[in-house]
């Protein structure tokens, strides 16, 4: 009998149909989730083995530890999944050499005790009770001890097999720069963040994901920088996930985001440590999801999809050099087509008059209007760069260039397509790899046939409309509660100095600290006892001040705010990006379409890895 669900793997509006398993028929009962009552060894292998449908991958190996009380065990791993080095050294040889005062064969819980304190050698070693967690440590390429006659499982870190190994970034290239790059490992990740921030304020907490897959998910923010707001938001949505599967970072992308029916990304991703990093030093949070070698960064800024990590590598002036130019680009990438199809069909009296002679002279054999040509050449354009990504390496960059080049000449002489719509489409295709976010290239793509529509119906007057609609919507956007178009909408001066322009390390740099943000440098006092002198009393006017300032906000607290003091209020607690307030502090997050949650969230224990570590 079938029996329908949602699948993740096919989309959520996808059904697909999976056989019921069989009922137990008369008097048979299902088999037990638990370890077996007299937790003998031999049933505990035999359900082991029922459980994983006796696959070959599953190595057991019985011994008899001890020297004086033997006592009959097992180790149980799955193989490919382990480090056979660190089984051999770590695991086998510690239980076969064990020395010492050695518990009584009967006693179980003694000999779980002497091998988890003396006779293990190995770094990570955990007790476990329920037979899931004990199943789940096996998938996690662990090793486990099983003894006879106990109702307890040893579980050893002997984490392995073949991995990737840090190679340069395929997607986010730079020039000047680290040349390393994310894996699918979620511990080599986290170790190259750890690499950069060598703080005891990093934290990390891991949570599993998907029913079926299991996959680790792991949460990096700095404490005393990253709003205490923003992750618990961060972590209750991703405990709210219900899916069987979570294969890559796209897949929690879609279940965390603000909003879902819009083409710009509201989440970073990214490759690079470096950038993890520093955006974790401007009070983000990093999400690393294992398996995938890209981590998702949030909230996100309209602005941050524009800026590369190779800005902080190279002079200031350069930086904003090429910031200009990616903007410029993304201007062109979506209004490029449909300034030239309004030019050609509604306004030519915008053209100087040699310029637009040409145009007539080439337009008169062409059978096509000029819509109709840059919807034909903007198709093959896009069907060429798809190719070109699909084609094996050797020969997909050939294809892509002989193929432009032959198509793009066969055309101009065949009639079809004059030659400056075969010179603006090219340009736009340029300008699409000039944006450092892929994703963001294709939201642009997408966007740029919604102008070309508009343009080919009311010209300027329907390129006009169309901006108006989508600075309209872009100022809708949330991303965890941080408006997406912010510094810009609401207008934040302090960040401009790190949005279009890039101000240089000297003026980036914020004075004061964080506890008392008014105490700068000052002058330099006289030596001997007049310095220590003036210093007393420096500090007492300051205690003084430090308690008339108390005492003026209690009493503001206590009065109601005029309309326009609050209103100012409430934009400031809203619009303040990360980083912006004094002393490096985030500012606070707007209001999201998921609702920010009010203090301390409880957060359930039934999703979060067992032994979860702060750090």
């Amino acid at each position: 009998m079938n029996r329908s669900r949602t699948s993740r793997r096919g989309g959520r509006g996808i059904r697909s149909y999976t056989v019921e398993p069989d009922q137990p028929k008369g008097n048979e009962n299902p088999p037990k989730a638990g370890f077996p009552a007299s937790g003998e060894l031999d049933q505990i292998l035999d359900r082991i083995r029922q459980n994983f449908g006796d696959s070959s991958d599953i190595v057991i190996r019985r011994l008899v530890i001890g020297q004086k009380a033997t006592k009959h065990a097992a180790l149980v791993y799955m193989d490919g999944l382990v480090d056979h080095q660190s089984v051999n050294e770590f695991v086998t040889s510690s239980l076969l050499d064990t020395a010492g005062a050695e518990p009584d064969s009967n006693d179980a819980d003694g000999w779980i005790q002497f091998l988890f304190n003396r006779a293990l050698t190995s770094g990570k070693v955990q007790v476990i009770t329920e037979w899931k967690d004990m199943l789940l440590s096996i998938l996690s390429g662990n090793s486990i001890i099983v003894l006879d006659r106990c109702e307890k499982v040893i579980s050893v870190g002997t984490q392995g097999g073949e991995a990737r190994s840090v190679t340069e970034p395929t997607s986010q290239l730079v020039v000047r720069g680290p040349k390393d790059s994310f894996v699918e490992s979620v511990v080599t990740n986290v170790s190259l963040i750890r690499r950069r921030i060598k703080s005891p304020d990093v934290r990390l907490e891991n949570i599993k994901v998907g029913k079926v897959t299991n996959t680790r998910v792991s949460i990096m923010y700095i404490q005393n920088i990253a709003e205490k707001r923003l992750v618990d938001e961060v972590r209750r949505r991703l405990e709210s996930i219900d899916t069987d599967s979570i294969l890559e970072s796209a897949y929690i992308e879609e279940f965390i985001q603000d909003h879902t029916f819009t083409p710009f990304p509201t989440i970073f991703n990214t490759e690079r440590p470096d950038v993890a990093a520093g955006n974790l030093l401007e009070g983000r949070v990093v999400l690393i999801i294992d398996g995938t070698p890209f981590a998702l960064i949030m909230p996100a800024a309209f602005p941050q999809f524009f800026h590369s990590a190779e800005d902080y590598s190279q002079r200031f002036d350069i930086s904003i050099l090429m910031r200009l130019v990616r903007f410029m680009s993304f201007i062109v990438l979506i209004l490029g087509p449909a300034v030239y199809i309004a030019l050609t069909t509604f306004h030519y009296e915008m053209i100087p008059t040699q310029m637009l002679i040409s145009l007539m002279a080439q337009r008169e054999g062409v059978p096509f209007p000029a819509f109709v040509e840059a919807a034909l050449m903007e198709t093959a354009f896009e069907i060429l760069r798809e190719a070109g990504v699909r084609m094996p390496r050797a020969i997909g960059q050939t294809v892509s260039i002989v193929g432009a080049l032959i198509l793009g000449q066969a055309v101009v002489e065949a009639g079809i397509i004059t030659p400056v719509m075969v010179i603006v489409v090219a340009l736009t295709g340029i300008a699409s790899f000039a944006i450092p976010a892929y994703n963001l290239s294709i939201a642009g793509r997408l966007v740029r046939f919604f102008f070309m529509i508009l343009a080919g119906m009311f010209g300027f007057y329907g390129i006009t409309l169309g901006l108006i609609v989508l600075v309209a919507h872009l100022n809708s956007l949330r991303s965890f509660g941080l408006p997406y178009l912010t510094p810009f909408s609401p207008f934040v001066l302090s960040s401009q100095k790190d949005t279009i322009l890039i101000f240089p390390f000297w003026a980036l740099r914020k004075t004061g600290s964080a506890k008392n943000p008014s105490s700068s440098t000052g002058s330099k006092q006289a030596d001997g006892q007049s310095s220590g002198q003036n210093q007393n009393q420096n500090q007492n006017q300051n205690q003084n001040q430090n308690q008339n300032q108390n005492q003026n906000q209690n009493q503001n607290q206590n009065q109601p705010l005029n309309p326009k003091d609050e209103r100012e209020t409430e934009n400031k607690l809203q619009v303040e990006p990360p980083g912006s307030q004094k002393g490096g502090k985030p500012g606070r997050w707007g209001k999201a379409v998921h609702e920010l949650p009010d203090g301390d969230s409880s957060n359930s224990s039934n999703t979060k890895e067992e032994g979860n570590q702060t750090s």
